[in-house]
């Protein structure tokens, strides 16, 4: 993979040419910032910025400004790669707050598609729909906690099922009617990568290949799908996983949230 190449691919068709990810969603591009305002249920971010040290800080207050007047909570999703250099500090500067960084990752769709063996007794539940996504909500709410973040997670990805249930694909491991992992993967039409999201594991079946499972199943549907990349988010739990499986790190992502 030719890193440099991919990232400005990356950076290309899901930052500055993104499309919104919902049907109430708008991206705007002004001042060196592209923007989504995904409403009052959807995401709200800076996607990307191209700013120099004398425009940054008026740039960072006209973000504050916007979502402020609409009550929007949003984050700034900044790359270790982002100029200038010292934007991190900016935005904490101006009252963001950073909340822990994540891997880049990126790898061949095709190369992840592989045949897996589950755990006995283990079977993917494939179908995207309600049922589905409740499964999802309570398999990472077990694996992560946070119940209050995974109850909104649930109301957004129902509406995105109904507004736009072709970008959505969910699937969940089940150990008999329990649910003990879930992942989903979220496309947009126009680009070269499918974003990978969640993967949570129950801690008593960590290590037992469940993880690579559904990176499997997703990388297959990229593939029928004609996505050549798979894009991951990677926590640092997740991380030497994913270089274990062929991933390759691009850069590092710092959320940084603003509440009004």
């Amino acid at each position: 993979m030719d890193e440099q190449r991919v990232l400005e691919q990356y950076d290309r068709e899901l930052r500055r040419e993104v499309a919104p990810d919902g049907v109430g969603a708008v991206v705007d591009r002004t001042g060196g910032v592209v923007r989504q305002d995904g409403g009052e249920l959807g995401w709200s971010a800076v996607l990307w910025s191209g700013l120099d040290e004398a425009g940054a800080d008026a740039a960072i207050a006209e973000q504050l400004r916007y979502f402020g007047e609409r009550g929007r909570a949003f984050e700034w999703k900044h790359y270790s790669h982002d100029r200038p250099a010292d934007l991190a500090d900016r935005l904490r500067a101006a009252g963001l707050v950073a909340e822990e960084p994540e891997t880049l990752m990126v790898a061949e769709s095709a190369a992840q598609a592989v045949p897996v063996v589950l755990p006995e007794g283990v079977w993917l539940r494939t179908e995207t729909d309600e049922t589905g996504i409740r499964l999802l909500g309570e398999a990472q709410a077990r694996a992560f906690g946070e119940s209050d973040v995974r109850r909104r997670l649930v109301d957004q990805l129902l509406e995105r099922l109904a507004e736009a249930p072709q970008t959505l694909s969910v699937v969940v491991a089940m150990a008999g009617d329990e649910p003990i992992s879930g992942a989903r993967m979220e496309t947009l039409p126009g680009v070269s990568f499918a974003g990978l999201w969640g993967g949570g594991t129950v801690p008593a079946w960590r290590g037992r290949g469940i993880y690579r499972a559904l990176v499997a199943h997703r990388a297959a549907q990229a593939v029928a799908r004609g996505y050549r990349y798979l894009q991951v988010d990677a926590r640092e739990t997740s991380r030497p996983i994913l270089e274990r499986l062929g991933f390759t790190a691009l850069s590092v992502t710092t959320p940084f949230q603003y509440e009004p």
